[in-house]
C-alpha cells in the first residue's frame, strides 16, 4: 500500500504564505504529491490565486478582488504578514500557479466564484497542457460540480463539505452521484473510519479529507484508507505517516492509493 495522496493545503501554508508561488515551491520540497489552492477571478477577467474575497486578511492593503483589475491585485504584499523573508510576495495568476506544478504532480483547484469561474479555468489547464489526471475541480457549490462535468468531463470533481454532509457513507455517495462529483472533500472529524473510506470506495468514490495538521489524525486517517489528506504542514505529516509505515514517497495522482 502506497498510502493517501499528500496535498499541500493552499501550498504548504503553515512555512509560507498561503496561496502564493513560494508555498506551491515549499510544497514540492516538502515532499507533496499535490498542492491545493483557492481561485477567483479579478475584475479585468483573469483567474487568481486567493482564499477570501477581499485582501484585507493576507495582504497590506484592502481591495475587493471582483472589483480590482490584476495590476492593482498585484501591487498588494501577501507575504510580509508572514515574515520579513517572504515581503514583495505577489498573488499569483492560475498560469503561474500552473506552470509550479511538476510533470509528477497533482494541483487540487478550488472554485470560489461560482460556476461562472469553471470555463476561466478549463482555458487555464488547455494553455498549461496539463493532464487531466493531474487536476481535481473542488467546490462547495454543487453548481460547480454540474458544470466542471459539463465543460471538462475527464478532469476528476470533488464536492466539499463539513461534517455534516459526511454523516454517513451512503448518503454521501448518493449525493456525489445526483451531482456528477468523482469524490468528497470531507472536513476531518471522527466519523471517518474504515467502513466510511470503504463504503465510498465500493460506489466507486475518492475521499479527501481537510485539514489534518497533527500526527495522530493523519495517521488515524491513512489506516482507515482515505485517497488523500490535506494539511497545512506536508513535512512533518509526511514525515509521521512514512515513519509509521502508513505512505511512501511517490508522484502524485488523484485516488492513486494502492500499488
Amino acid at each position: 500500500m502506497r498510502g493517501p495522496m499528500l496535498v499541500a493545503h493552499r501550498g504548504a501554508s503553515a512555512a509560507a504564505p498561503e496561496n502564493t508561488l513560494a508555498a506551491v515551491r515549499a510544497a514540492w520540497e516538502a515532499g507533496a504529491d499535490a498542492v491545493e489552492g483557492d481561485f477567483r477571478l479579478t475584475r479585468d477577467g483573469v483567474v487568481v490565486c486567493i482564499h477570501d474575497a477581499t485582501t484585507a486578511r493576507t495582504a497590506d492593503i484592502d481591495l475587493t478582488v471582483a472589483a480590482a483589475p490584476l495590476a492593482r491585485l498585484r501591487e498588494a504584499d501577501v507575504g510580509s504578514g508572514k515574515g520579513r523573508r517572504w515581503a514583495g510576495e505577489r498573488i499569483p495568476t492560475i498560469d503561474e500557479v500552473l506552470d509550479a506544478v511538476p510533470a509528477d504532480k497533482t494541483i487540487l483547484i478550488e472554485i470560489k466564484d461560482g460556476p461562472g469561474l469553471v470555463v476561466p479555468v478549463a482555458r487555464a489547464l488547455k494553455r498549461a497542457l496539463l493532464p487531466p489526471e493531474r487536476a481535481v475541480i473542488i467546490a462547495f457549490d454543487p453548481a460547480v460540480i454540474r458544470r466542471a462535468r459539463e465543460v471538462m468531463p475527464a478532469t476528476r470533481r470533488y464536492w466539499l463539505t463539513g461534517p455534516e454532509g459526511c454523516r454517513t457513507a451512503e448518503a454521501l455517495a448518493g449525493f456525489l452521484e445526483k451531482i456528477g462529483a468523482d469524490g468528497a472533500g470531507c472536513r476531518v472529524h471522527r466519523g471517518i473510519d474504515r467502513r466510511f473510506a470503504a463504503a465510498l470506495r465500493k460506489r466507486g468514490k475518492e475521499l479527501n479529507v481537510w485539514t489534518v495538521d497533527r500526527a495522530d489524525a493523519a495517521r488515524r486517517l491513512a489506516a482507515a484508507g482515505v485517497d488523500s489528506i490535506s494539511t497545512n504542514r506536508p513535512g512533518p505529516i509526511g514525515e509521521a505517516l512514512e515513519a509509521a509505515g502508513l505512505r511512501k514517497a511517490r508522484p502524485g495522482g488523484p485516488g492513486d492509493s494502492g500499488g
